[in-house]
């Protein structure tokens, strides 16, 4: 199957709310507290997704009608990258990388700020990323990293 990414739907809000949670339980949990996995999974509600649809440029990967991965770009961040558990390391966050970082190229963005879990911040360096600095929000920690455009 034939790997599509495309801009976010409302009607896709329950699929990605679902995708998420089950990513952030799965995969997250291994690095944070049950507390911060479920903080991170009340965030992205439906509801609170249908929101952020109208707030941030997200977009969906799709094998076949399934909706196997999301991330976002919000002005000069990116945010909320998610791939489903057992289709991770299969190049589908790094397709969803380049969209955005494209996306972001075309509306005049130099570089990028992204906000990684610990989880995921490997990916993040092996895609050109570098630490700035770490962030905590009570137990939850985030690496904040970034990339210059200019040279893509």
């Amino acid at each position: 199957m034939k790997l599509m990414i495309r801009k976010a739907r409302s009607e896709d809000a329950a699929a990605i709310s679902q995708l998420i949670v089950m990513t952030v339980r799965e995969s997250n949990s291994q690095d944070y507290p049950a507390s911060v996995i479920e903080s991170v999974a009340a965030n992205f509600s439906p509801e609170r997704l249908i929101e952020l649809l109208e707030q941030r440029l997200v977009f969906v990967a799709l094998l076949g009608d399934e909706i196997v991965g999301t991330g976002a770009l919000d002005c000069n961040v990116v945010r909320s990258l998610f791939i489903a558990p057992r289709q991770q390391h299969k190049g589908i966050g790094q397709a969803l990388m380049s969209i955005i970082e494209e996306t972001a190229l075309e509306r005049g963005v130099e570089a990028l700020l992204l906000p990684s879990s610990l989880t995921a911040q490997a990916f993040y360096a092996r895609q050109g990323y570098s630490v700035v600095r770490e962030q905590l929000h009570g137990e939850e920690r985030t690496i904040i990293m970034t990339k210059s455009l200019k040279l893509l």
